[in-house]
């Protein structure tokens, strides 16, 4: 995985930004299908153009079905991390106990192994900062047999990608 186009982006003061997404992108925790899913989701979480733009364009090792995925988990996530953080957030108990009455079929058929699809939710739960979806994750993935440092990898990724993004978010807002 080559992210060298979104480092040249990176400016000196972010330098360990950079040196961070080059060691992320050869970590060998994840299989390379994992490890690209958790940089494709994260950049669609974030959303900033020249993060999605260079991680699509350095992701090649994933198959049609499990970009879609990764997609899929950045989208589902962005709607579920607001609401059950919003439950969390809430002191009215009741909320919990009414259904959520969101669609959320992709969660059945994501596309890609499920531990794939969990630890992208993870990473993109992260970016969001969803601590009752973060701890449904983290079951999940350790019901499939995901290691400490699998998930941490993945909330790594997340935390990279989302401060490089706001990096560049700001140096386009300087420029005017």
């Amino acid at each position: 995985m080559n992210l060298d186009a979104l480092r040249e982006l990176i400016p000196s003061y972010a330098k360990d930004l950079s040196l961070n997404l080059g060691s992320l992108a050869s970590d060998a925790s994840l299989s390379a299908e994992q490890l690209q899913g958790c940089f494709l989701a994260s950049a669609w979480a974030v959303g900033e153009p020249s993060t999605v733009r260079a991680i699509e364009a350095a992701v090649t090792d994933l198959s049609a079905e499990a970009r879609e995925a990764a997609k899929a988990a950045a989208a589902i996530m962005g709607m579920n991390n607001v609401y059950y953080r919003s439950l969390h957030l809430l002191h009215n108990q009741e909320y919990r106990t009414l259904p959520a009455r969101l669609r959320m079929n992709i969660l059945g058929n994501p596309g890609a192994p499920k531990l794939d699809f969990e630890l992208w939710s993870t990473a993109v739960s992260a970016i969001n900062g969803c601590g009752a979806c973060l701890d449904a994750h983290e079951g999940e993935l350790r019901k499939h047999g995901a290691t400490n440092v699998q998930i941490q990898t993945a909330l790594r990724i997340a935390a990279v990608v989302n401060a490089v993004s706001a990096v560049l978010r700001a140096e386009a807002a300087s420029q005017g």
